[in-house]
């Protein structure tokens, strides 16, 4: 499932890190609000929001609120690698690893 809109304001690492979650079997959906994260994935049975910023990348105003009174965890990712291992994989060579705690 994926939710494929690049509006202008949407970074432009955003794709490439969407297609990696996506690649290992993640669930990804863009959420446009004010302030709110880019991204829900689902993987494992776990929800993740995740705010996509590029390298150098800040966030507004609108987002620093947002995240100041959610209660819950929101990560900032700049890289693809960054995303897959807030899923738990850890050999960001293949994206193909095994997520931390999983069976064989």
């Amino acid at each position: 499932m994926s939710n494929k809109r690049y509006a202008a304001k949407r970074d432009e690492n955003e794709p490439e890190i969407e297609d990696a979650l996506l690649e290992v079997g993640a669930t990804v959906d863009q959420l446009n609000g004010d302030g709110t994260p880019d991204l829900l994935v689902g993987y494992a049975g776990v929800n993740y929001l995740m705010e996509v910023k590029s390298a150098k990348g800040t966030l507004t105003r609108a987002q620093q609120s947002w995240h100041r009174n959610w209660q819950g965890v929101v990560h900032i990712v700049r890289t693809p690698e960054e995303a897959l291992a807030i899923l738990g994989f850890v050999d960001m060579n293949t994206y193909r690893a095994e997520p931390e705690g999983s069976a064989p």
